[in-house]
């Protein structure tokens, strides 16, 4: 019976870890914070490739702390929804981190 006991506990400590493990799994969206993204050589190349000159703009001090989806509504239309939804898809196509 101890050693049931002594499983049962081993295993209920277990779960934290490894629901720790699998949270720590990182995949970006339109919601993730553009500081987030430029900081992962892998997404910031995404960036540079889909949406050409945003990492390097003289105000991303300004909006780094924007999603994508709050840049596209601050834009005034610059950053379409067909762009949004393109790098999207490539930053989700990224391997888990």
């Amino acid at each position: 019976m101890l050693l049931n006991r002594a499983w049962v506990l081993l295993l209920l400590l277990a779960l934290p870890a490894q629901a720790q493990e699998t949270a720590a799994v990182t995949t970006y969206s339109r919601n993730t914070p553009v500081e987030k993204l430029a900081a992962d050589p892998a997404a910031a190349a995404v960036l540079n490739k889909d949406l050409p000159g945003l990492l390097s703009d003289p105000q991303f001090a300004i909006f780094k702390s924007m999603s994508l989806k709050q840049l596209q509504a601050a834009s005034g239309g610059d950053l379409s929804a067909v762009d949004l939804d393109k790098t999207e898809a490539d930053l989700q196509a990224l391997p888990p981190r």
